[in-house]
């Protein structure tokens, strides 16, 4: 059974929590014009327990990426805080978040642009190693790295190698061996797959499963593609605008899709049988300017069930569907 459809991992213990979390950029400006501000997330709040994977679904440009990245402190946040492990990691200092971030790791979409040219594979994966003091000696570093490169599917001789010398399925491999190298509990898998081939995509989300399995991982799944989500996810998160708009087990969001942006996103997925494409949903329009957007529910230009007076007026909040479920849903409006 996928993990998506067995449900959340409600005993287990939260990992990392982030709490109203935003990031704001300042963008244009110059002579005779003020910079404005691009609102990339904005009042997020998202728990991840222990050995769980949480999906992060939107279209492009939605924030998921950024929201990674906050999650990690690798951007600064505008307002709110992320606690990992009970430690707010917007007090800590830049030791203190050094020493951490080992804990914490993330796999890049490209595997062609994320890896070093100039440096071998042994260099790549045990650099995280050295930076962190975890091997004593030149001895240590090789067999470490060699047990690395075996377990994400890769033979040892390959440590002598660079990565222009192997396929984008090894890069890849690469690139989670080099997360993986200094014993983190948290990943972000920023679009892990969508680089490669839909042959090697398999094998890839196999080995981090295997990986979360054997060593209770937790993953962010950051991903457009709906069925990687699916099967990889204990819970899902819809964002929109860089405003989650809906969330809960995996089973439960797919299965109802309360949010009608949720609902659009799985209209615009293939459907080979055609009494079930009368069911779409069809979205017009571009997605608004984070830089100015709209009042009331960012999706109200865009929703085909908008309420003028409601929906261009007042943000829906976060509320659950169904008492106790975890589904939350910010519309004023949802599915039944």
């Amino acid at each position: 059974m996928p993990p998506g459809r067995g449900g959340a991992l409600v005993t287990a213990p939260t990992l990392l929590q982030a709490e109203h979390l935003s990031g704001y950029f300042q963008v244009g400006g110059g002579f005779f014009r003020p910079r404005k501000v691009l609102r990339a997330v904005d009042d997020v709040s998202l728990r991840v327990r222990r050995g769980e994977t949480v999906g992060l679904v939107g279209e492009s440009g939605c924030g998921k990426s950024t929201l990674g990245r906050l999650l990690l402190r690798l951007i600064e946040p505008t307002a709110g805080r992320v606690a990992f492990d009970g430690q707010d990691l917007t007090l800590l200092s830049a030791e203190e978040l050094r020493r951490l971030r080992r804990r914490m790791q993330i796999i890049f979409q490209d595997p062609y642009s994320s890896l070093n040219p100039r440096m071998s594979v042994r260099d790549i994966v045990g650099e995280g190693l050295q930076i962190h003091r975890m091997v004593q000696g030149r001895a240590a570093l090789e067999e470490r790295v060699a047990e690395l490169l075996q377990r994400v599917g890769l033979r040892p001789e390959h440590r002598e190698r660079f990565p222009h010398e192997f396929s984008g399925g090894q890069r890849q491999r690469i690139g989670i061996a080099r997360a993986l190298a200094v014993q983190p509990e948290f990943i972000v898998c920023d679009e892990p797959t969508s680089a490669l081939d839909v042959s090697i995509q398999a094998q890839i989300v196999n080995l981090l499963l295997d990986l979360q399995e054997s060593l209770g991982l937790s993953f962010l799944l950051i991903s457009h593609d709906l069925k990687v989500v699916e099967f990889m996810s204990h819970r899902v998160a819809v964002m929109y605008l860089g405003r989650i708009v809906e969330t809960g087990p995996t089973a439960e969001v797919f299965g109802r899709r309360a949010h009608p942006y949720t609902r659009a996103l799985f209209s615009a997925l293939p459907v080979p049988d055609p009494a079930r494409r009368s069911l779409r949903v069809l979205v017009e329009g571009d997605p608004p300017s984070p830089i100015d957007p709209p009042a009331g529910c960012a999706f109200h230009p865009r929703c085909p069930r908008a309420q003028r007076g409601r929906c261009d007026v007042e943000t829906p909040r976060l509320l659950e569907v169904t008492g106790g479920s975890g589904h939350r849903v910010a519309c004023h409006f949802p599915e039944e």
